[in-house]
């Protein structure tokens, strides 16, 4: 019931836009301006008590406790490490990045990323921090987590070796922004060793709030262009890089003074008409400000010679000021990767941008109920959360003249990072896409999946924390299903749908009456646990001999089935049953055990989890994923099978419930303290 609670708690903040980049969410309930109020009035410097000078604040492994390499650290303040420390010295650069001893360069490479942008920049690094006044040694920054903005506050302890920072620095020397942004980062997700290796798309989501998506160039999109196109129509942050092959080729500088390993921007896409061929142009920064292109359509080159003077007075800019342009088929020979960060509505806050429309869920992964594995695992795959997409409007300017809609994917995994330190990982995951068309609040079967190929799905399933496509399909209703490869894996997810033209997204809402069933359940089971105390040396002590037959495995009726028995037949309130009402119970359990034997499909004589879905919904009861799952962790056994006195009293409680419900949604009554009694 807590996890219940919670989540309407978070709905009721999120829509008071609690969660959003000028409203975050504190992290921990730690308050940066009363904290550092606080400190100012003591006269004391802070000290975080939930991020320590600890061995365990640096790491579980290579940088935990008994490793060598965390000899000799000690924490200390930027004070203690130089004369005169800056917060940021006139305006953040790329120079104030450099790696220490940690493998987050996926990380770095996604703040240099931000000092290109110092709008973007601004949403993740608060302004009016400093080491002079109101210094108390307390900063703080913004991250984007999971759908909601987290404002994480730090002291100024950071970690040394012999009187220099361990991890990320500022080759100036007494410039500490990037290294507390890192020591903020390291907070949130557990450590500074939970930081090793990811992926730059995870820094630029963390950083933005926005859906990364990666391109490998050698087989690119043919409708790549375009996409570049849209992206900067809507503000999309772009980079693009040339893989190396070893560490001697970092940053090495080719005969075309390309450099390799090393973060580029795209900053433009155009069309020219050249000796009568149309000619597609990639506009692309050096963040050195220097090393420039020498190849085709660079600065000097003739080709300008023979494109209208409009086009050369519009577009040249014959300066070395890193910027520069060349073809888009050299762009593909000449590059390896291109990473899009497309940014949500409220990241832009000019008109000159064009907008996503935005649509998200989340959901869980639960062994035996909503963990089915992929396409390649049938029997459970169905069993997965379902969500449905309907688009109606198609692009203004559709690919190749034909008529769709384009829209983004994103499927990601929540919190892997800080569960490290528990030994867990991330899980492969993917997603499918389905054409559909059919009743809403319906969750489809396995039959359906034989019978129908998928009209997209992600390119790979991958454990990396997300998975994200571009598409492009025809209007209509379509199914997302996302999934780990393996099923029975638990796990929280998140997804987004970035779509160009509004789209109507169903996904698997906890309406009031759900809740409120969701709510009794709960209450229910703990009440289950206090009667089984009660009645120790009769757990088992069964009602009546049940109708079975010698295949049907069950222990009996337990006490607190048979109270739900008389409670949902007893209609003069008395606590017996009479012979009609005996009766009719009678039949119920006859129609029960004829339904349980159907749908035993492999005559095991108890219930798989899967089939005990099927079989409550031919009971009559359509119920989502989370009261699936409640009944599958309640009723189970360790090896999730269900026998047949747990299977009756699932559906006698379902039965009660929904009775008691609908008699309570006519008149709000006393009944309600009566069923939370029962």
């Amino acid at each position: 019931m807590s996890g219940i609670a919670a989540k309407l708690q978070h709905n009721r903040e999120k829509a008071q836009g609690i969660g959003s980049n000028s409203h975050a969410v504190k992290y921990l309930n730690q308050d940066y301006e009363s904290l550092r109020a606080s400190c100012l009035d003591r006269g004391q410097l802070f000290e975080d008590d939930c991020f320590e000078p600890l061995p365990s604040s640096l790491g579980f492994n290579e940088l935990g406790p008994n490793s060598h390499k965390v000899r000799g650290i000690t924490w200390k303040r930027p004070k203690e490490l130089c004369d005169n420390p800056q917060f940021i010295v006139e305006n953040a650069t790329r120079t104030d990045i450099c790696q220490g001893a940690l493998g987050d360069c996926w990380l770095l490479a996604a703040i240099a990323s931000l000092t290109l942008n110092k709008q973007v920049l601004s949403r993740v690094v608060p302004h009016d921090q400093s080491f002079e006044e109101n210094y108390a040694g307390i900063f703080h920054f913004e991250f984007w987590q999971f759908g909601e903005w987290v404002d994480v506050v730090v002291d100024d302890r950071l970690p040394t070796r012999d009187g220099e920072l361990l991890f990320v620095h500022s080759a100036e020397g007494s410039e500490f922004w990037s290294a507390l942004l890192e020591k903020a980062y390291a907070k949130i997700n557990g450590c500074y060793e939970a930081l090793s290796g990811g992926s730059t798309t995870e820094g630029f989501e963390d950083f933005t709030g926005g859906i990364a998506e990666s391109h490998e160039l050698k087989n690119a999109d043919p409708h790549l262009f375009k996409i570049i196109k849209k992206a900067l129509e809507r503000g999309s942050l772009l980079g693009c890089s040339i893989d190396i092959t070893s560490s001697a080729d970092s940053e090495a500088v080719t005969y075309r003074k390309l450099v390799k390993g090393h973060a580029y921007s795209v900053t433009g896409a155009d069309k020219v008409e050249y000796r009568g061929d149309t000619v597609q142009l990639i506009r692309i920064r050096n963040p050195w400000g220097q090393v420039e292109w020498n190849g085709a359509w660079s600065d000097n080159s003739s080709e300008w010679r023979y494109v209208s003077s409009d086009d050369r007075a519009r577009l040249t800019n014959r300066s070395e000021d890193g910027e520069f342009w060349m073809s888009f088929s050299d762009f593909l020979r000449q590059y390896s990767r291109l990473e899009i960060c497309n940014l949500t509505p409220d990241a832009l806050t000019g008109d000159e941008y064009k907008k996503w429309a935005e649509s998200e869920f989340e959901d869980t992964w639960r062994r035996g109920v909503s963990a089915g594995g992929c396409r390649n695992y049938p029997n459970s795959f169905w069993m997965n959360p379902q969500f449905v997409i309907k688009l109606d409007e198609v692009d203004d300017d559709p690919d190749d003249g034909e008529e769709g809609c384009t829209f983004i994917v994103g499927l990601m995994q929540k919190n892997r990072r800080r569960m490290r330190k528990m030994g867990q990982d991330m899980e492969t995951i993917g997603f499918a896409i389905y054409e559909y068309s059919g009743k809403r609040q319906v969750h489809l079967k396995k039959n359906f999946f034989l019978r129908n190929c998928s009209a997209a799905r992600s390119e790979t399933f991958i454990n990396l924390r997300e998975v994200c496509n571009h598409f492009s399909l025809p209007p209509g209703e379509y199914l997302i299903i996302p999934s780990t490869f393996e099923p029975n894996k638990n796990g929280d997810f998140y997804v987004r749908v970035f779509s160009e033209k509004q789209a109507d997204f169903q996904f698997d809402t906890l309406s009031f009456q759900i809740i409120i069933l969701m709510i009794f359940l709960s209450l229910f089971h703990y009440l289950q646990r206090i009667l089984n105390r009660v009645v120790t040396k009769s757990k088992r002590n069964p009602f009546f001999p049940p109708p079975l037959s010698d295949d049907i495995k069950t222990d009996g009726f337990s006490l607190s089935t048979c109270r739900n028995m008389i409670n949902l037949l007893d209609k003069d309130g008395s606590g017996k049953l009479g012979v009609v009402e005996f009766k009719i119970l009678w039949t119920k359990i006859e129609k029960f055990l004829d339904l349980y034997k159907e749908r035993d499909a492999d005559q095991s004589g108890c219930m798989s989890a899967s089939e005990m879905r099927m079989a409550v919904e031919a009971a009559g009861f359509s119920l989502n994923n989370t009261l699936h799952q409640i009944i599958v962790a309640r009723y189970s056994e360790p090896s999730l099978t269900i026998d047949f006195d747990n299977f009756v009293g699932s559906l006698i409680r379902l039965e009660s419930l929904f009775s008691e419900f609908f008699d309570l949604c006519l008149c709000f009554h006393p009944q309600w303290l009566n069923l939370a009694m029962l």
